[in-house]
This record gives C-alpha cells, sequence and structure tokens, in this order.
C-alpha cells in the first residue's frame, strides 16, 4: 500500500499550497494605473487652468466692479450708492 503524505493541502482560490497568496498581483498594477492617471489628470487640470484654483476669488469681485461701472459713467452716484449700501448688507 502506498504511503500517504504527512502534510495535507487543502485547494483554496487564489492560495498556493505554502499559504501565500497568489493572483492578486494584478490589483497592485491597477492601483499604481489609477494613481498614475490621476496625477496625470491634476496635472493637465492645473495647466489648463493657468494655475489658479477653480473655486478661488474670482479677477473682478463685485465690488470692483461696482467702481468700476461707476467710474466709466454706466452708473449714476444714486445707483452707485444704493447698490454699495446693498453689497454691505450682504456681508
Amino acid at each position: 500500500m502506498a504511503q500517504a503524505d504527512s502534510a495535507v493541502y487543502v485547494q483554496m482560490p487564489f492560495w498556493r499550497h505554502d499559504g501565500y497568496m497568489m493572483g492578486w498581483h494584478w490589483g497592485w498594477w491597477l492601483l499604481w494605473l489609477v494613481i498614475a492617471v490621476l496625477v496625470i489628470w491634476g496635472l493637465t487640470r492645473a495647466a489648463a487652468s493657468g494655475g489658479e484654483r477653480s473655486g478661488g476669488r474670482p479677477t473682478e469681485d463685485a465690488l470692483d466692479a461696482l467702481r468700476r461701472r461707476y467710474a466709466q459713467g454706466e452708473i449714476s452716484r444714486e445707483e452707485f450708492e444704493e447698490r454699495l449700501r446693498v453689497l454691505r448688507e450682504s456681508l
């Protein structure tokens, strides 16, 4: 009668006979691919915006626009003062 092997190995999916996982190396490749795509996406987005943050302060806020329009004569003094009052109340 043949002698049975002294160690019994249970076949489990993704496990080698010595207990280490195999078949998951694709997960690391996927992780690095996702990181690389995010870095490239972030760099191109930053380059396209000229380094300005999208949520940053606009180049001309409401008070600057109001002053510019008054200086150019687009609005009267009364209209300027009324809009200035409304702006200050909203702050």
